[in-house]
């Protein structure tokens, strides 16, 4: 069938009149369709802000960190063997095997975070901020997850060997503790009842997500933390290659060297767990990608609830405009014509209902991300796939009417009242 240009313009046009003129029912046709793009692309942008944001907060650690500990983090307890279960924990010791024997490492930094039932305290004066993560570590801190101090000095070898009351605080427990720009280095605070000297103040640090535990945290040198929370034995050890382009030979080395200090046997499975940002990035990944597939299932019951209300409008329309089909085809109207007129007039729709659909999308995936300050995101993937499943719709629910309407005898559709 080999339309002209000239009988498809006409036949949009006729679409369009049609729509005029039935608002209301062309409207309700629209909204079907409508619903359903706007969700897809509502929802990608969303998801992508999202998926960004999460990139981000990794991200903001540096990009080539090696995050040593017991087990991983998407470990599921119930599948543990006994052995598996009763593995030695990470220690300090560990991690100065890891810094001599390692020749792609630039820092190694042991932390461990202590969490008091019913919540720490640090404290000056009559002035109180809760439930603050206390953190023991090494200098290599500030250097192996990319932080900065905003104010005094970060703690050193000497404070780690003396085991020194002193110890470095996030932003927001430093304008909790000393409001007003009152003095903050060299003054004396407590931490669930020890006396500390606050040597530094962390750069504030943005996220994502809440608060970062960084601008809360009370971060104290890693022997005085053992001293004062012996029982507080486990240690994940944060490690950073040279260069990103090491990445794949420290994370050997590292292995290697554990396995060898930790006393695995040659067929035995490592006792330990390596995690990267790679790795935690594929992991979201994975569950966005779930997320995306629940989207288009839920999403593709709306248009096809949208596609056949447009079937219905448009078997209505053939049964109103039956006389108006016999007279284009008693004046010499082609059964592609009437074809084309109906299934013009649906793609029409539908494709409006598309079109209106991507704005509303686009508009609300905006909103959402703007408002939850993630990145903002336009998904052109989505819209190019939302627009087109829009104009199938059309395509798909006009076939049957127009075929109908098509076949309709010019001499009882002249009769038709």
């Amino acid at each position: 069938m080999i339309l002209s240009w000239i009988e498809v313009k006409n036949s949009i046009m006729l679409a369009l009149s049609a729509i005029r003129g039935n608002k209301l029912r062309s409207g309700l046709t629209i909204l079907g369709v409508m619903v359903g793009v706007s969700s897809v692309i509502g929802m990608a942008s969303i998801i992508d802000g999202l998926n960004g944001a999460m990139n981000e907060e990794i991200d903001s650690i540096g990009s080539n960190i090696i995050m040593v500990s017991t087990f991983k983090s998407n470990i599921n307890w119930d599948d543990l063997s006994d052995s598996e279960r009763n593995r030695p924990e990470i220690t300090e010791t560990e991690a100065l095997a890891i810094q001599e024997n390692c020749k792609t490492i630039d820092g190694v930094a042991p932390q461990n975070h202590y969490y008091l039932q019913g919540g720490n305290e640090a404290k000056y004066k009559n002035r109180k901020y809760n439930r603050p993560p206390i953190i023991g570590s090494w200098p290599d801190y500030l250097k192996v997850n990319n932080k900065e101090v905003k104010e005094g000095r970060f703690i050193t070898d000497i404070d780690n060997q003396i085991k020194s009351m002193v110890c470095v605080i996030g932003s927001d427990i430093a304008d909790v503790l000393f409001p007003f720009g009152e003095k903050v280095i060299g003054e004396e605070i407590r931490v669930n009842g020890n006396k500390f000297q606050v040597i530094g103040v962390m750069e504030k640090v943005k996220s994502n997500f809440g608060n970062s535990e960084v601008n809360e945290m009370v971060l104290m040198p890693l022997e005085t933390s053992k001293k004062l929370y012996p029982w507080d034995k486990a240690l994940t050890l944060f490690v950073k290659p040279i260069s990103l382009n090491l990445m794949d030979e420290a994370q050997d080395e590292i292995i290697s060297t554990l396995r060898i200090h930790r006393k695995v046997p040659f067929n035995k499975e490592d006792n330990f767990a390596l995690e990267t940002q790679q790795q935690f990035k594929d992991f979201i990944g994975g569950i966005t990608d779930t997320i995306y597939l629940v989207m288009l299932v839920i999403t593709s019951v709306g248009l096809m609830v949208g596609g056949i209300g447009v079937m219905n409008i448009m078997l209505v329309s053939v049964t109103e405009r039956t006389r108006e089909i016999g007279v284009r085809k008693a004046i010499g109207a082609k059964r592609s014509n009437i074809i084309l007129q109906f299934l013009t007039e649906a793609m029409t729709l539908s494709a409006t209902g598309g079109v209106i659909g991507v704005l509303f999308g686009v508009s609300l995936g905006l909103a959402v991300n703007g408002m939850a300050g993630w990145p903002l995101s336009l998904p052109v993937f989505w819209i190019l796939i939302g627009f087109f499943v829009s104009v199938t719709v059309g395509l798909v629910s006009g076939v049957y009417p127009a075929v109908k309407a098509s076949r309709l005898d010019p001499i009882e559709a002249l009769r038709y009242e």
